[in-house]
């Protein structure tokens, strides 16, 4: 006889799902921006990304350690939070603030909210915003591909004033500079269709923050490839399908997670259109994260036979 309390609501549904298997299937779907990150950038680049994901993996087994909690390494929780976060990374970042934004991310904002689950926003994401802010110049410092040409070899491609004349072809492949993981935005997509086709993720959110984004640049009347080259730019793709897609810090319904890629995806607007600075998504996606709890609130399931009072007495 199984004696295991369950306390979650019914109906109950037994699955073949673990966390260690849907981390493992986001750790494939990162590796075609690994492998573009080494292709685009150098050797350099995943020497960075080992160094970072490591650092993640030893401050979650030193901390629980520490504090003598149960070990949580096996669940590959933290190998995905070392790998995002090193693929928003210019490639000549110093190797020691990848080990600082590794702490930030694991200790700060996972650990001592009580680990995996408990966070209040992407780990990733925060040790990125804090790298931001502490080490801006370190984190702006981008290395060009040695093919790049045109504008794009002195910028990116958000710094780019007319970005109606930048190539949606070098966009779309990463002949540009930025961070690691947001440059080729054919690897994203086959990342997307990984984590889509593997049941992880659900298309909702990204669809809904990038077509969002994508429909208000549109509406400035800029033109077709403006508001195409605006969503391949920057961190957008990116951040759609591995940041924004958290279980934990974004909503459970098909509805809250609609309601939460719009939202993020006006942020993003107007941030990049209204806004002094170029990018966005992250602070797009961590305030989206911040009001997850009051969208989850807003856009919860009916409870099955659930009669309103004033209909059920009208009845009466």
């Amino acid at each position: 006889m199984d004696e295991r309390l369950i306390v979650t609501a019914s109906p109950h549904i037994t699955a073949a799902a673990t966390t260690r298997k849907m981390m493992g299937t986001v750790v494939l779907a990162l590796m075609p921006c690994v492998l573009a990150s080494a292709i685009i950038f150098g050797m350099r680049a995943l020497v960075l990304e080992i160094v970072t994901t490591a650092a993640c993996v030893l401050f979650e087994y030193l901390y629980t350690r520490l504090m003598k909690k149960p070990n949580p390494v096996g669940d590959l929780s933290a190998v995905v939070t070392g790998l995002i976060l090193a693929l928003n990374f210019p490639v000549s970042l110093p190797l020691w603030i990848g080990v600082v934004g590794a702490f930030v991310a694991i200790v700060i904002t996972k650990q001592l909210f009580g680990g995996l689950g408990m966070n209040f926003a992407n780990p990733a994401l925060v040790g990125r915003i804090v790298l931001f802010t502490g080490f801006a110049a370190r984190m702006t410092s981008w290395v060009y591909p040695d093919s790049a040409v045109g504008q794009l070899s002195s910028a990116t491609p958000l710094q780019v004033s007319d970005l109606s004349q930048v190539d949606l072809i070098d966009l779309f492949m990463g002949n540009h500079g930025g961070v690691l993981g947001e440059t080729c935005v054919l690897a994203c997509l086959i990342g997307f269709v990984i984590l889509v086709a593997t049941k992880v993720i659900s298309p909702a959110i990204p669809v809904a923050y990038v077509g969002t984004v994508f429909v208000c640049f549109l509406l400035t009347g800029n033109g077709l490839h403006f508001a195409l080259a605006e969503i391949m730019a920057g961190g957008l793709m990116f951040g759609a399908v591995f940041m924004a897609t958290d279980y934990v810090t974004s909503p459970f319904t098909l509805k809250g997670k609609i309601v939460y890629g719009v939202f993020i995806g006006i942020v993003t607007f107007a941030i990049r259109y209204f806004g002094s600075m170029a990018e966005g998504v992250s602070y797009s996606i961590l305030l989206g994260n911040l009001v997850t709890p009051y969208i989850n609130d807003l856009t919860h399931q009916t409870p099955l036979g659930y009669v309103k009072p004033a209909k059920k007495a009208k009845e009466g």
